[in-house]
């Protein structure tokens, strides 16, 4: 994606008005614009050049974010373009306008509000004098509008080009007040001179100075707010800005010197010391030291680093000495790919966003339109045309669209940067709003519900052998065999300082076990199959064997020649908080699925223990994408995984979360990255999803209830009641519109991600007698349809998986194979699906359907 600023932009129609421009140039394949930030990101292979160009023939500026570097280490400078983009410029312009404005508007209000209704004093000058004081009013209104000129300039300019924006209602409202008062002016001086002073006072009356300069800085006063508050929205990604190293302490020559992090390449030999943050990822040559990760996990604890173990670029070393050796430095490390996720993922836009950018479209002309059918109605009527072009300008400065534009993006935003906080990072703005609407989710055993590493749990020495003596000849048998259990024994031996004796005439027999001889006697180790080969296994032995495969560890029997000596039992254990994540999943009404390769009994033995809805076993690497296919049918299903074999599913599932320090596949393939090794982050994800979709609905009732109710009222449809509103008090109720969406949008700070609350559970979804969702015998049992569908304005394979992903949520499709070579999908069906509803969901993602087959 490559990522634009926009300049000129000042509401939601603005906004529209540039998407659907830059989405018109040849080889745009998605465009996305944020007000917010006011930025644009564009994906396909289209010139930079033409893009800038449509930008500027819509009305608005544009310039590209940062120019694309040859060097990929190039990451300090890109993230001071960021930080620049980021950086509030706005406010403080701003600022300076609104007081120069409030003090001519106090001078402007004591002459035509202070001396009518308060009879403040008047210089005599002025005594009786209304022309002089008109003259007065209209030229302290011109300097307002003259320090407030970039409404009209930006309003008449898009109004020229065919797409009015929120400044053009203010211009032509403040306008039309403005011109309409210099008229009326013009008639009290041929008044005056005629010698009606009856008529120039009712003509007084008349003047809308006042109103005119009132609406400009009223809008100034909403305006400063909003760009106050639109500020603190990216807060979050500005601090985790500051966090990136300058420089890095590096050996050259066999000498230390310090230079620029740009500099430092793959492999350079750095070090670090007590406070120092960690310059690019890494891995630890020498030294020990606790690290804070906060700034990448959001865990406040410091993690133990050792030789041999990987550092993280922007951590802190907070007590020992490390020398490392750099893995992955500039835009590869860890931080920068953080970094580039948030960005990315605020520049993109929210499937409920498109509703506010359909209305957003036409807004602006319709109010035009209604305001000037409002003026017609009231002139027909027989009101004077000072009363029927006060309700027409109520209407223009009421029905800003600004408050709509801001819902959605305010709330994303501060939604991504509270995830970035706790380690929860949502690559798109569509995965943070899908991820609360999750029905299923599918863990993967290994390294997810487990810690993924295999460990010592018994150690049953049997006849006159003790624990430190099977220890020792487990130590000696293992030690020479690379098998994973093996490693497990070796390491429990080590931990323990246990003896390694010598072994010879080692020997492993695959799938089976190994044998060996220590001081000239034969000893064996392995399953029980093996075992019995050469030893007696007795059948309160296969019993204790049976008993800790039920739950859920692997026993290993040793022998020495023909006697069993013991059994020690390994298991990959489960992680402490995976039992109460999978209840705080099922507490919100979802259904947890562990998929494994272990077999029935072992599966279902660690199922029973962390308490998961259902396990389905025996599930080859590439048979995880099927299963997830399968539970699709029943509901929008999570895949969470941390390897490369679960890459293919997490592509799979409507919303695919990588945990831990999973693979580059994995992470490349999944829409949530979990940082933390936590599988309570899944539940903390789904409840940032559900408190940032309901902000945003929350929002958009606001801006729209808001201009359905302040509408009527503006134009005068309550007068029968006495209820009317004049044009100063339609702006600064526009104002506080954009200023309470924003502010709502930052009580998302307030919640607590990670504390449970009482959750309205989900419809349950429907399961066999059993409590499970597939039964394995009767896949593929139903005939099945397909459909091939024609697909313009595919380029590569990010629209592929877009496609893909829009088909595959349908209710009833099993599987999209699609490809952007032949412009094709091929659908298959498990129920009928009509083709225009299929056609909805590829054009929704903006592309076109030719034919459906």
């Amino acid at each position: 994606m490559e990522q634009y600023i926009i300049t000129g932009m000042s509401c939601a129609a603005c906004q529209a008005r540039v998407e659907k421009a830059v989405s018109g140039v040849k080889g745009v394949q998605k465009c996305s614009v944020s007000l917010l930030t006011n930025t644009m990101g564009v994906e396909g292979n289209a010139n930079s050049s033409d893009i800038i160009k449509a930008v500027e023939n819509a009305g608005y500026g544009a310039q590209i974010k940062f120019e694309q570097s040859n060097k990929k280490s190039d990451f300090s400078n890109k993230l001071k373009s960021e930080e620049e983009a980021l950086k509030d410029k706005t406010t403080p312009k701003l600022l300076k306008r609104l007081i120069t404005s409030v003090a001519f508007l106090l001078v402007l209000m004591y002459f035509s509000m202070g001396h009518s209704m308060f009879n403040f004093p008047l210089p005599e000058f002025f005594s009786g004098n209304h022309i002089a004081v008109g003259l007065v009013e209209m030229i302290l209104t011109i300097i307002i509008i003259f320090i407030n000129r970039q409404f009209f300039i930006s309003g008449f300019k898009s109004l020229f080009h065919r797409a009015p924006n929120m400044d053009t209602l203010i211009a032509i409202g403040s306008g039309a007040a403005f011109i309409y008062s210099v008229v009326i002016l013009f008639i009290m001086t041929r008044a005056q001179l005629d010698g009606d002073a009856e008529q120039v006072m009712k003509l007084m009356m008349e003047l809308y100075f006042e109103s005119s300069a009132m609406i400009l800085t009223l809008i100034t006063v909403g305006k400063t707010l909003e760009s106050y508050s639109k500020g603190k929205t990216t807060n979050a990604l500005k601090s985790l800005m500051k966090l990136a190293p300058k420089t890095a302490n590096v050996i050259r020559d066999e000498k230390e010197i310090t230079v620029d992090i740009d500099e430092v390449r793959v492999n350079d030999i750095f070090v670090v010391r007590p406070g120092e943050r960690i310059p690019v990822d890494g891995i630890v040559l020498e030294g020990e030291s606790a690290v804070d990760e906060s700034s990448l996990t959001g865990e406040s604890i410091p993690v133990d680093k050792k030789c041999n173990d990987n550092v993280s670029s922007a951590t802190i070393n907070q007590s020992g000495f490390l020398k490392c050796r750099a893995s992955k430095v500039g835009e590869d490390t860890t931080f920068a790919q953080i970094i580039k996720m948030v960005s990315e993922a605020s520049a993109t836009k929210a499937p409920v966003a498109r509703l506010a950018d359909k209305i957003s479209g036409i807004f602006v002309p319709v109010i035009i339109l209604l305001s000037i059918i409002t003026f017609a109605i009231w002139m027909i009527i027989g009101q004077p045309i000072g009363y029927s072009l006060a309700r027409a300008i109520t209407i223009l400065v009421v029905s800003c669209p600004c408050a709509l534009g801001l819902a959605t993006p305010v709330a994303i935003m501060v939604g991504n940067g509270i995830g970035a906080k706790n380690g929860i990072l949502f690559k798109t703005a569509e995965a943070l709003q899908e991820t609360g609407n999750i029905q299923i989710v599918a863990l993967d055993k290994t390294g997810t519900i487990t810690n993924g590493k295999p460990v010592v749990t018994d150690v049953l020495p049997l006849g006159n052998y003790s624990e430190t003596e099977l220890l020792k000849i487990a130590y000696s048998l293992e030690s020479k065999s690379e098998h994973p259990l093996a490693k497990a024994i070796t390491k429990h031996a080590q931990d323990l300082g246990i003896e390694n004796i010598e072994s010879t005439d080692f020997k492993s027999l695959s799938g089976n076990g190994i044998k060996a001889k220590i001081d000239g006697q034969e000893y064996r180790a392995g399953n029980k199959n093996y075992i019995s080969l050469t030893a007696i296994v007795s059948s309160g032995e296969e019993e204790l064997a049976d008993k800790l495969s039920q739950e859920g560890k692997t026993p290993i029997f040793f022998s020495k020649d023909n006697e069993l000596i013991g059994i020690i039992a390994i298991a990959d254990t489960i992680k402490e908080d995976s039992p109460k994540a999978i209840k705080e999943l099922q507490d919100m009404g979802i259904h947890v699925v562990m998929i494994t390769g272990d077999n029935e009994r072992t599966a279902k033995a660690i199922g029973k223990q962390t308490g998961v809805n259902e396990v389905i076993a025996e599930v080859l690497p590439n048979e995880k994408e099927k299963i997830i296919k399968e539970l699709q049918k029943h509901g929008k299903v999570c895949m969470v995984g941390d390897g490369i074999n679960d890459a293919p599913a997490l592509t799979r599932a409507n919303i695919g979360m990588a945990i831990g320090a999973g693979t580059d596949v994995a992470i490349d393939s999944a829409d949530v990255v979990l940082m933390k090794n936590n599988l309570t982050d899944v539940s903390a994800a789904i409840r940032l999803s559900k408190k940032t979709y309901y902000n945003i609905i929350e929002n958009l009732f606001w801006a729209l209830i808001y201009n359905s109710c302040l509408i009527p009222i503006a134009a005068g449809l309550f007068v029968w009641a006495n209820i009317t509103m004049e044009p100063m008090y339609g702006a600064a109720a526009m104002s506080l519109s954009s200023f309470c969406v924003c502010m709502n949008a930052l009580r998302l700070n307030l919640i607590n991600i990670h504390k449970p609350r009482k959750n309205k559970k989900k419809k349950q979804i429907t399961t066999n007698s059993d409590g499970r969702l597939l039964d394995v015998a009767e896949k593929g049992e139903n005939k099945m349809e397909t459909k091939t569908i024609v697909i313009k304005g595919m380029m590569c394979p990010h629209c592929e998986a877009s496609v893909k992903k829009a088909l595959e949520s349908v209710e009833g499709v099993v599987n999209a194979n699609v490809s952007h070579t032949e412009g094709k999908a091929v659908v298959t069906l498990s129920s009928p699906v009509e083709n225009s509803v299929l056609k909805q969901a590829v054009e929704a993602r903006d592309y076109t359907v030719v034919s459906i087959d």
